[in-house]
């Protein structure tokens, strides 16, 4: 079963496969004498293709008959017959409207798509020719009988011709990938070199059925030769074609350009005289212009260079575009300083109430530069919390020396181009903020405020901080380079002036350039006077109501100030005294605008006006208990009140600490449990306390994340007084860092600190002796409002801020042996840095 008939008769282990789902009879004779029984396939009729043996390929299908045929050949043993139509478009065709002779294929795979069609691989096994029709329910199923095929021995001379003509219609076709000549190469049977050939022919489907026919090799093969020289002829004559009209357009769009640039040329001829007037107009304006050789040595060159192009270039473009950049630099246009002081004092302290230590420094710089015949430019840096007036102050010096005003935000800048530019090699380059600012202001000894210069950051394009030092450093301002004009720019003429509001985020090698002048918390009397001499005045006249007389008292503004902001500065304030304004002029409006009409604004019209009060006078505790001590903190936004709370818990001496508190702080709370450790017999404590309880250290708010080493003797404090059960007095504020030893050291922010204790409501204050110095800043009228302590060990803060009506006789044995104890201390502890962090 499935052998294939040789030549002479005989089976041949290399000729299996030819017949498919029939028996072999053995034969009866020498000669081959099959007895071939009656052989039925189902019937796949196709359209517009005929497979050949040998020939692997994959068919759609989608007709009910087709489908039922599949599906009948899969049941079985996967055979079936393929015979094309004669005519393509019979949708139900009939045993006339197929080819007698067809192929017998083997289904390899088969996979049915979504819209009920399937798609079916089938390879062509051998020839048949159909006998009878077998009308099924569904299909057709056929008898046939197989053609043998004539194998003729004379065929190598039709085989090389066949060969030859394959090569050169596959040079001709590209449809037909090369590769297919060298598996044609490898076939020597004529039978199968015919079929696989026929395969890739576009030759009529009548021309292929009648090669399908032939049962001679050699006559396929000839017959194949002719159809293939042929096709060649026809190919070729397409190729003539193809290659005439390519020509022909290639000779229309040749003539299509020249036409184009011949128009060029005359619209650039034509322009001509104007473009060269242009360069003849900049050429001029650069000889005029009053800057450095160098720059003008270059607008040359570049000049020299525009002339050799074409006006529409995009170099061009980009040439003219620098010159005109170079040209519109204030190079040296000063403009006239007013060099009064008194003059320029005057116009300070119309803008500012306060601020003497900046006032007094701009006076300073305005002798100097009277003096001096070419003096460098200050590098001031305003630190302090929002709302202080830095950028108002910037604003002010400008006015009061008669510069221009530059000003250039810096918050969240992380491009080192922002300062320096872009070269211009890339496209849209444009010079840095410095160099931009200073084309539009005109002049080149303005005043240029770098506003909030402590919130750059930087990423993987560059560090703007670090571009910022060739800029600020007075010893290389005057040679500042840009990368766009990549010439030497002086900046030495220029105030700068910086403002931050957390010095501590200024990188260190900024800061070494910069004269930082710390710009402290306003205390109520001066935001009263703020208020009273600038706010009011200025939002009667934004809110119409300047012809208004408003009769506001200081207690009400104090009233204000006290119970519905609470901040460093005034800008909250201002917001309160706008909303008053606003509610006093939809009033006046409503009575008509009566005029001489006045408002007497007292506490219960800004309490209806405001609602709610927002604060209460006080936010310290009201009584004194053990293990609560009020600590003292600086924020961006001023001073604060930090109470700090303890708990005493039996266990095994673990130390808790909350109030998302920081390293520092955590460290400074292992600091002062040491300490207490340390001095427990003097503090009248067993030895071994420390590992019986536990001590929970809490700072309440504790969404507010807190750090320093400040809190170190708030802490101290509390765990003693938690400890002993001693209550420390409520009126009590304390801040410094402190030392395994006892020590109290230097802390920063004491200004702001002895504003908000005196806001709170506290009178009496323990701070580090090593501050008393600072205590010459501190208003006089907030000194006057506490008592301060200045403490040099832990022993005196516990004598002053534990309750005094408890008899506490080991302490102040302690706190007048102290100073023994620990004389050599100094000599063994490495000096400590004072903190200017806030908790």
């Amino acid at each position: 079963m499935g052998s294939k008939l040789a030549c002479d008769g005989t089976l041949t282990p290399t000729t299996r496969g030819i017949f498919t789902s029939q028996e072999y009879l053995p034969h009866l004779s020498n000669r081959v004498q099959l007895t071939i029984m009656a052989l039925i396939l189902p019937l796949l009729p196709l359209r517009d293709i005929i497979v050949f043996p040998h020939m692997v390929v994959p068919l759609f299908v989608g007709r009910g008959r087709s489908i039922a045929a599949l599906e009948n050949a899969l049941a079985n043993d996967r055979q079936l017959l393929l015979s094309a139509q004669r005519v393509a478009s019979q949708n139900n065709p009939t045993q006339d409207d197929i080819f007698d002779v067809g192929t017998i294929a083997h289904i390899a795979k088969l996979h049915r798509l979504e819209d009920n069609n399937v798609k079916v691989l089938v390879e062509g096994r051998s020839r048949a020719k159909i006998t009878n029709f077998t009308a099924e329910n569904s299909f057709y199923k056929v008898e046939y009988e197989p053609i043998i095929e004539d194998f003729e021995t004379d065929c190598e001379d039709i085989i090389g011709d066949v060969r030859s003509a394959f090569e050169s219609y596959v040079k001709l076709n590209r449809r037909i990938p090369p590769e297919m000549l060298v598996s044609v190469q490898s076939i020597h049977d004529p039978r199968r070199l015919a079929d696989t050939i026929v395969a890739h022919l576009s030759v009529k489907l009548k021309e292929k059925q009648k090669l399908l026919e032939m049962s001679s090799a050699k006559g396929r093969l000839v017959l194949l030769e002719k159809l293939m020289k042929k096709e060649v002829e026809l190919l070729q004559v397409e190729r003539k074609i193809r290659s005439r009209v390519k020509r022909q357009m290639e000779k229309s769009q040749k003539e299509f350009n020249l036409n184009e640039q011949m128009q060029a040329v005359q619209k650039e001829l034509g322009d001509r005289d104007e473009f060269k007037n242009e360069l003849i107009e900049l050429e001029k304006r650069v000889r005029e212009k009053d800057m450095s050789a160098e720059a003008v040595e270059r607008c040359l060159k570049e000049l020299r260079k525009l002339k050799q192009m074409a006006p529409i270039s995009a170099e061009a473009t980009v040439l003219r575009g620098y010159i005109e950049w170079v040209l519109a630099l204030p190079w040296k246009e000063l403009k006239e300083e007013q060099g009064d002081t008194k003059l320029a004092l005057t116009v300070l302290d119309e803008d500012h109430f306060g601020l003497e230590k900046i006032k007094e420094r701009i006076i300073e710089y305005l002798a100097v530069r009277s003096l001096v015949e070419k003096p460098r430019g200050p590098v001031l840096c305003l630190v302090g919390p929002p709302g202080v007036g830095k950028t108002s102050l910037a604003k002010s010096i400008a006015r009061a020396t008669n510069r221009d005003f530059i000003r250039v935000s810096l918050g969240g800048v992380k491009d080192e181009s922002e300062i320096r530019g872009h070269r211009r090699t890339y496209i849209g380059a444009l010079p840095g903020k410095i160099i931009q600012s200073l084309k539009k202001c005109g002049s080149n000894n303005p005043v240029f405020l770098l506003d909030e210069i402590d919130k750059m950051t930087q990423d993987f394009r560059g560090d703007p901080a670090s571009a910022l030092l060739e800029v600020l450093d007075p010893e290389q301002n005057e040679t500042f380079v840009d990368h766009y004009l990549d010439l030497d720019y002086d900046l030495s003429q220029i105030m700068f002036i910086a403002t931050a509001n957390v010095r501590n985020r200024i990188p260190l090698p900024l800061q070494d350039r910069l004269e930082i002048i710390e710009l402290s918390s306003y205390t109520q009397t001066e935001k009263v006077e703020i208020a009273k001499r600038y706010l009011l005045p200025k939002q009667q006249e934004a809110n119409g109501i300047a012809n208004l007389n408003l009769n506001i008292t200081d207690e009400v503004f104090e009233n204000i100030v006290n119970h519905y902001t609470r901040e460093a500065g005034v800008r909250n304030l201002e917001q309160k005294v706008a909303t008053v304004c606003r509610k006093l002029a939809r009033e006046w409006l409503e009575k008509g605008k009566p005029k001489h009409h006045s408002v007497d604004v007292t506490d219960e019209k800004v309490n209806s006006l405001l609602g709610v009060k927002r604060f209460s006078d006080r936010n310290k505790d009201d009584h004194s208990q053990p293990g609560l001590v009020n600590g003292l903190a600086v924020t961006a936004f001023g001073g604060s009140l930090l109470p700090a709370e303890v708990s005493i818990l039996p266990g095994k001496g673990k130390l808790i600490l909350t109030g998302k508190l920081g390293e520092t702080m955590q460290e400074s709370a292992q600091a002062a449990i040491s300490y207490i450790r340390s001095r427990a017999s003097n503090l009248g404590l067993p030895n071994d306390f420390a590992s019986k309880v536990d001590i929970h250290v809490h700072f309440p708010e504790g969404a507010i994340p807190k750090d320093g080493p400040s809190a170190g003797v708030t802490m101290t404090t509390a765990i003693t007084s938690a400890l002993l059960k001693i209550p420390v007095k409520h009126d009590v504020a304390m801040t410094g860092e402190v030392t395994l030893r006892g020590r109290v050291l230097k802390i920063g922010g004491l200004k702001e600190k002895l504003i908000a204790a005196a806001r709170a409501g506290v009178t009496t204050v323990v701070i580090p002796k090593s501050n008393e110095g600072d205590l010459a800043e501190v208003p006089e009228p907030i000194k006057d409002s506490l008592s301060i302590h200045c403490a040099e060990h832990m022993d005196e803060v516990l004598s002053i801020a534990l309750d005094s009506s408890i008899p506490f006789a080991q302490l102040r044995h302690s706190v007048v042996d102290w100073r023994d104890s620990y004389a050599d201390e100094t000599s063994n502890e490495a000096p400590m840095e004072s903190s200017q962090r806030p908790h």
